[in-house]
């Protein structure tokens, strides 16, 4: 069976293309990195991969807003492609300025209309957060996180990832429909890691066929037990990370 292949879709500021394609390498899929514009002129590419990652950085800067330019440049020249892609059964995957993107474009969490019904907001804090946290899964529908059922810790880096829903009753009805799959938890001595005040400590969130995903932390960030700053002791040297796990889901969903 040949190996499913996942377009990293970058563009200008983004940071996190090459250790993402090389995590979905390690996960056993064939990753090719391809800058917007590429995909803006041939369309077809997506024709022939089976996952759509779009990884962090700082697109364009984030100068109106973060991932507003890079979504903007999706939603008018590759909206319908992507739709497409989507609603094929293709897997979609926004880490940090990718789940910005993702919301802005209209690919998760709209409304039929295609406007956003969640946004990233600027932390609380309205500082920028560069630190581990402690995350839990809620919930079988999302394909990405099928099998981290323990707590497990993942690095985040941004200045704006204070989840935020339109309306309470938006926040409520995503709640019930089971979309609200990543949470920010405690840590073990009791105290919250939610690091930037987002409503109901969503880090993560999936459409409703759990087949695109859009989480702030950066899975791609800990995909070896030696990349966490405590390993020695806790972890197993060549162990893998728990980031590598949304990886190979994706790869065994796309298989």
């Amino acid at each position: 069976m040949l190996s499913p292949r996942a377009l990293v879709l970058r563009a200008p500021g983004t940071n996190c293309d090459h250790e993402t394609a090389h995590a979905f390498e390690r996960a056993g899929a064939i990753a090719k990195r391809v800058h917007v514009r590429a995909l803006a002129a041939k369309p077809a590419l997506l024709d022939d991969v089976q996952i759509v990652c779009i990884p962090g950085g700082f697109s364009y800067g984030d100068d109106i807003a973060s991932g507003r330019i890079f979504a903007l440049e999706l939603a008018l020249r590759m909206g319908d492609a992507l739709h497409r892609f989507r609603d094929r059964g293709g897997l979609v995957l926004g880490i940090c300025n990718g789940f910005q993107v993702l919301l802005q474009a209209g690919l998760l969490l709209a409304d039929a209309a295609g406007r956003p019904r969640a946004a990233l907001a600027h932390n609380r804090s309205g500082s920028f957060i560069d630190r581990w946290v402690r995350l839990e899964v809620r919930g079988p529908k999302c394909m990405f996180l099928t099998g981290l059922d323990a707590p497990f810790e993942l690095p985040i880096a941004h200045g704006e990832g204070r989840f935020a829903a339109r309306s309470a009753a938006d926040l409520a009805a995503f709640d019930a429909a089971g979309q609200l799959v990543l949470r920010y938890t405690a840590d073990q001595a009791g105290a919250s890691t939610n690091p930037n005040g987002a409503a109901a400590d969503v880090a993560g969130a999936c459409d409703e066929s759990g087949r695109v995903f859009g989480l702030m932390p950066h899975p791609e960030r800990f995909i070896d037990a030696t990349q966490h700053p405590a390993w020695s002791g806790r972890l197993e040297a060549g162990a893998a990370g728990a980031g590598l796990a949304v990886f190979a889901n994706a790869v065994k969903a796309a298989s």
